[in-house]
């Protein structure tokens, strides 16, 4: 039996065309009023380009998935092989993804590239620094850090309250000793140390605001609306009454610029941006997917982790906000998640067992009902992995089945869009008949705050119910007196299960949402609620990736995946 090639092999050995050929299948111009190459294989596309694209009548298709396991769901190598799919059959596709961080391609996760024969390249290039965007953000976020504590230094003219500073700093890496630290420890001309912390860049403020922003001049006006601290009678200070917002713009303004790559089979791919879907809302740029939009008959978006995190903060922040309607959705699912949420240990995966995927179907039931309580249409998508069995592939078709949902079984991580025309074809008959007018959002702008995490906590997570103390109550009461109630909710949770709970797997119902902290994103314009135990900078695990990562002899990457 050969020998199965790793993700980097594959990518490396593939045909990788010079991105000016990619570009030129969409009509995009080979000049640099349209883009500007990176290289010979990425471009970065110009903002007076896109303005000038026409709008035209295309269909978006999200793809979500199942509760996430230790076994994996390949939800990016999905999307790229429904694109790859969609081309194969004659239509005219852009896949949008995140651009991956190098916390989780360091630590557990590893890349975020897609897999197997579904990959966008240059892989390498994408997964490390790739266009540079995520260092920029890191650079503008802790520029703004960088001012409020030199304001306060050099006489506080704004009365901030050095206990009351709640701008966080950032850096792109799994970092658990910087969740606590002290700053100002040496004797300067005021007392000025305090407590500081740090989070990751993909849970920074400025990220969201960035895959939020429409254009540039919306990018600066919405980071001069970023609360960063309160003066001592409680007064909110901006990061425009500091002049911030001007400098940390000009940081951005290439970094803005949407990504063009390709996927194996030199296809377009456009890659922006990347809040995580657990700490953050979990989309790629509105201004990736709205030129996405302008440029094919086919958009195909993913969102970060399980439907009850990514999909949710996609359809009620990111098309709430860029007034997005989507086609459909596809619900990736692997049988081998399916037996683990049916109870089954990771090496044990290989054996049949019928048994505990009946019971672990009902985290994938759980998932499809939520995603039609928005009125869209869905598609299961079976990632198919070779020790899958013709009873268990039957046992999901069979259960869908009796909820009219369609089921694809999908094979392009081995044989790439050749193995997702079946689900092409199937997305674009349910996009033929789609109805926009029956999208809508879980819960209405109007409502409390209070109340929006209520809905998302029993209709999206199945909960009997939210347990907020009094301190949680004052915060919300002073979000909302301040004028920022009508904003949407972005639930800070694990993603390994329905509750705060990860290791309640399948499709737990009757917990309690418990709320720790609330935090108003006021330049993002939506509130994140921290749900239990998340943390917003993450540790390395015991054997980060980062051990097996390295330059061989001929100056190759090895380790990568």
């Amino acid at each position: 039996m050969s020998k199965i090639k790793s993700d980097i092999e594959i990518a490396r050995a593939s045909n990788i065309n010079p991105i000016e050929d990619v570009l030129k299948k969409f009509n995009i111009p080979n000049d640099p009023h349209s883009y500007s190459p990176m290289g010979r294989h990425i471009a970065k596309l110009n903002l007076e380009y896109i303005d000038k694209l026409k709008d035209k009548k295309s269909n978006l298709i999200l793809v979500t998935a199942i509760t996430p396991t230790p076994a994996g769901e390949g939800k990016t190598t999905t999307s790229v092989g429904l694109n790859d799919g969609l081309n194969k059959i004659g239509k005219k596709s852009i896949v949008c993804l995140r651009e991956p961080s190098l916390g989780p391609s360091f630590g557990m996760k590893g890349g975020a590239a897609g897999g197997g024969y579904a990959q966008v390249i240059p892989m390498e290039q994408i997964n490390l620094h790739f266009t540079g965007d995520f260092h920029a953000i890191t650079s503008a976020h802790n520029l703004l850090s960088a001012l409020i504590d030199n304001h306060v230094y050099w006489g506080n003219k704004l009365n901030i309250d050095p206990n009351n500073i709640i701008w966080k700093r950032v850096v792109d890496l799994n970092d658990r000793s910087l969740r606590k630290i002290k700053i100002n420890l040496e004797k300067l001309r005021a007392n000025i140390a305090r407590d500081e912390s740090f989070e990751i860049t993909v849970a920074s403020e400025i990220m969201a605001i960035f895959c939020l922003s429409n254009n540039i001049k919306d990018l600066e006006e919405k980071i001069g609306n970023i609360t960063i601290a309160y003066t001592k009678e409680n007064k909110p200070i901006y990061a425009k009454d500091i002049k911030a917002h001007g400098p940390m713009t000009v940081l951005l303004k290439d970094a803005i610029r949407p990504n063009a790559v390709q996927t194996l089979e030199n296809n377009l791919a456009i890659i922006h941006g990347g809040p995580f879907a657990n700490i953050a809302h979990g989309c790629n740029s509105i201004l990736a997917t709205k030129t996405a939009l302008k440029l094919s008959e086919y958009v195909i978006t993913e969102a970060g982790f399980g439907a009850d995190l990514g999909a949710e903060k996609f359809l009620d922040i990111k098309c709430r906000k860029a007034g997005l309607k989507p086609s459909c959705v596809v619900l990736v699912a692997t049988i081998r998640a399916l037996k683990m949420h049916g109870g089954v240990e990771k090496d044990d995966l290989k054996k049949e067992n019928l048994d505990a995927l009946k019971k672990g179907i009902p985290n994938l039931e759980r998932h499809i009902h939520n995603i039609k309580k928005f009125g869209l249409e869905v598609i299961v998508a079976i990632n198919h992995f070779i020790t899958d069995t013709d009873k268990e592939v039957k046992i999901i078709q069979e259960q869908c089945t009796k909820l009219g949902i369609k089921v694809s079984l999908c094979t392009h991580w081995s044989d790439g869009g050749n193995g997702a025309k079946d689900l092409a074809n199937s997305v674009v008959k349910l996009c033929e008949k789609s109805d926009a007018s029956k999208f809508k959002y879980l819960y209405s702008d109007q409502i409390p705050i209070l109340e929006k995490v209520e809905k998302i906590a029993k209709e999206i997570y199945s909960a009997k119910g939210i347990e907020v103390n009094d301190e949680i109550k004052k915060q919300v009461k002073k979000i909302e007196q301040a004028g920022f109630g009508k904003f949407p909710v972005c639930i800070a949770k694990t993603q390994y299960s329905f509750s705060t709970d990860p290791k309640l797997k399948g499709a737990p119902s009757g917990h309690i949402l418990s709320l720790r902290e609330v935090r108003l994103s006021s330049g993002a314009e939506f509130v994140v609620v921290v749900c239990g135990s998340i943390m917003t900078m993450p540790g390395l695990p015991r054997n980060p990736a980062a051990e097996n990562i390295k330059l061989n002899n001929k100056g190759e990457i090895e380790g990568l995946f």
